[in-house]
């Protein structure tokens, strides 16, 4: 039970930090757009094996430094507070999505191989400061030090799993005209709402406290 509530309480911040756009959420949006759902699809697929990569070097080196030392894990906290509340007040205050803006060229135009796009959507989110950040500071704080190593990686696993299924999601939502003007029209309110609960999860992670 205490690994189910500590894996729940991981996604709930985890679930709001990757539906706030940002460069992995432009690049779903640009293949969905210039290519086609199912190579969007396979870079989304890219960007879960990164977050395999993230969760590896997080799980392996830097969760043992931090569970040694509780300065360390305070200067982290505080990171990911910082962080999370940047984060979500500038979401909040994005006029909205505009794919209006994406330039589509004739070279854009041309197939694509499934593999390229997969090796795409790994760059794109290996490269990202974004979930670098989360994991640094995030997971650090919110998953206990003593939690098994295999536990750990079954959280990433679920996580890695979420991220597919949105940009999936995405995927589909900006490949249907109808459905991708709907959720634009809404987009301005949809910052707002995630960037407000952000910063709310940015005052919660303040309050918690190194475990002994």
């Amino acid at each position: 039970m205490q690994y189910i509530l500590e894996f729940l309480g991981l996604m709930a911040v985890f679930s709001i930090f990757i539906v706030v756009p940002g460069a992995d959420f432009a690049v779903i949006l640009r293949q969905s757009i210039v290519h086609g759902r199912r190579a969007a699809i396979m870079t989304g697929l890219g960007m879960g094996f990164s977050l395999l990569f993230h969760i590896s070097y997080t799980i392996l080196g830097l969760g043992l430094i931090v569970s040694k030392s509780l300065m360390l894990f305070a200067m982290i906290k505080w990171a990911g507070v910082a962080y999370l509340v940047y984060l979500g007040i500038k979401s909040f205050r994005e006029p909205g999505f505009k794919v209006s803006e994406i330039e589509v060229t004739a070279e854009d135009r041309k197939p694509v191989s499934m593999l390229k796009c997969l090796g795409m959507g790994f760059i794109t989110n290996a490269l990202n400061p974004k979930p670098v950040l989360f994991f640094l500071s995030l997971f650090s704080t919110l998953v206990h030090h003593d939690t098994p190593v295999l536990i750990q990686f079954s959280y990433g696993i679920g996580m890695a799993t979420a991220l597919v299924a949105w940009f999936a999601g995405v995927s589909y939502f900006f490949t249907v005209k109808a459905i991708r003007d709907r959720f634009i029209a809404s987009g301005k309110w949809f910052n707002r709402i995630t960037g407000a609960a952000l910063v709310g999860f940015g005052f919660r992670l303040a309050l918690t406290r190194a475990a002994d």
